[in-house]
């Protein structure tokens, strides 16, 4: 594995996306386990991604122009949906002063949702990782899936950090319902536009 592998897939994990947006929504709103609940659950919304793009399926996600619309408004309408979850009064992203916390699998499987519904991520492993591969087609396979597991590896440990700065980050605005507003606000719009800009994307 190549060093010049691991530098373009830390970048790729520290460039903020939807996993670290609704990453950074679940410290602030509910703290540190479910900050770690959503970075697990991003982590595992990779795979499936990865097993396209390992089996080729990715491929035919690309060139099927039905099946990459399907699944494309599909994750637009749930980015939207994640977004008037974040300005609804006791949504599931709502920041709030006091609060249950949710259970962890269900903050875990709505960050493998956001993950599994963007069909944009199986053909970004298409594109990120064969140029790495050593040319021998009997270590192929193998050598995909070591890379996509350091992907994830990398993934999960730099949406830790993410998380666990917005829920230190907490204690600081939970007392000013001026700023929570704002901060629903702010993540209602980042999600609003995540979902046009996937709304836009191409196959």
């Amino acid at each position: 594995m190549s060093i010049q592998f691991l530098m373009t897939a830390l970048v790729v994990c520290l460039v903020p996306g939807t996993g670290v947006i609704y990453t950074l929504a679940c410290g602030l709103g509910q703290g540190r386990r479910a900050a770690l609940w959503s970075a697990l659950g991003c982590t595992i919304g990779i795979v499936p991604a990865l097993v396209a793009a390992v089996a080729g399926l990715a491929a035919v996600l690309h060139s099927s122009a039905l099946l990459f619309q399907v699944v494309k408004f599909a994750g637009v309408a749930y980015l939207l949906w994640l977004a008037w979850q974040a300005l609804k009064s006791g949504g599931a992203l709502n920041v709030q002063a006091e609060r249950r916390a949710q259970p962890g699998w269900r903050v875990a499987w709505r960050a493998v949702l956001i993950n599994t519904l963007n069909p944009k991520l199986s053909i970004f492993f298409l594109a990120l990782l064969p140029p790495f591969l050593s040319g021998d087609p009997a270590t192929a396979t193998r050598e995909l899936v070591l890379m996509g597991s350091v992907f994830m590896a990398m993934t999960f440990g730099i949406f830790v950090l993410y998380g666990l700065f917005a829920a230190q980050a907490r204690v600081l605005i939970l007392g000013n319902a001026r700023l929570m507003a704002w901060v629903n606000r702010g993540f209602a719009a980042v999600f609003a536009l995540l979902a046009g800009r996937l709304a836009l994307e191409r196959a």
